[in-house]
């Protein structure tokens, strides 16, 4: 029985050199995923969509179970795994990832008529793009990038606060210095935010001279903000591919 639950362990986790099942279990996951995010391409309902959606959601809930299942081997914490697996973050993606089509499954559940209402409202149609997120568990190269996140994670949190405390700080240089041009605040933080990243969409803007002075200072530091986590990124994904060649 053990022998069993490592085997399934270690064929629903990430594929190590030569395991062969692994390979087309995180393959067939991903072609999984693809399939069930394509409806959200169109705007149209075919029935077909409603048949692999059922599949693929059947598929999903499978393999929660299965690592929920084998909680204890990844965790290594004993019966004390299995309680803390539903709260762990790849856990809630994988929920998450389900809960969007379970009333393909089954309409009839009275318990499910929440989930209806949000339906109709498209959230949970949006929800499936989570799912998205759940590919980078059955995918070597997303997992790369995973780790690099992972890793530099206090660079771009430090980088990340710098780019909030530009926006509100530019926010409210402009909300008073040009009043008229936004009705309220959330505006001057929409309009700091695309200057931030240079994007300048133009439907609000400066028209004084000082606002137009404040714009072209706020978007030349914007340059170098939005520049030092790409840096990061790069530089921590070099490591981690270094690192991939000397294990191979």
């Amino acid at each position: 029985m053990n022998k069993s639950r490592k085997r399934i362990y270690e064929i629903i986790e990430v594929a190590k050199a030569g395991d062969r099942v692994s390979d087309i279990y995180d393959t067939a996951m991903l072609i999984a995923i693809i399939v069930s995010i394509i409806p959200l391409a169109t705007k149209n309902h075919y029935q077909l969509f409603l048949v692999t959606d059922a599949i693929t959601t059947a598929i999903f809930i499978i393999d929660y179970f299965l690592r929920w299942a084998t909680a204890d081997l990844k965790q290594k914490n004993g019966l004390k795994s299995f309680a803390k697996y539903p709260i762990t973050p790849w856990a809630i993606v994988d929920l998450l990832s389900i809960l969007p089509s379970l009333t393909v499954l089954n309409s009839g559940f009275k318990l499910l008529r929440l989930f209806r209402v949000a339906r109709t409202l498209r959230v949970l149609r949006a929800m499936r793009v989570v799912r998205v997120a759940k590919a980078m568990r059955y995918s070597n190269s997303l997992a790369i990038i995973a780790n690099v996140i992972r890793n530099s994670k206090e660079a771009l949190c430090a980088v990340a606060t710098l780019a909030v405390g530009y926006v509100l700080v530019s926010a409210l240089v402009i909300f008073n210095v040009e009043p008229d041009s936004f009705n309220n605040f959330f505006e001057a933080i929409y309009w700091a935010t695309i200057s931030l990243t240079t994007v300048g969409y133009g439907d609000i803007y400066a028209v004084s001279t000082i606002g137009r002075i404040v714009t072209m200072v706020s978007s030349i530091f914007g340059i170098a903000i939005v520049a030092l986590p790409a840096g990061i990124i790069t530089a921590g994904y070099l490591d981690e591919l270094q690192k991939d060649k000397k294990i191979k």
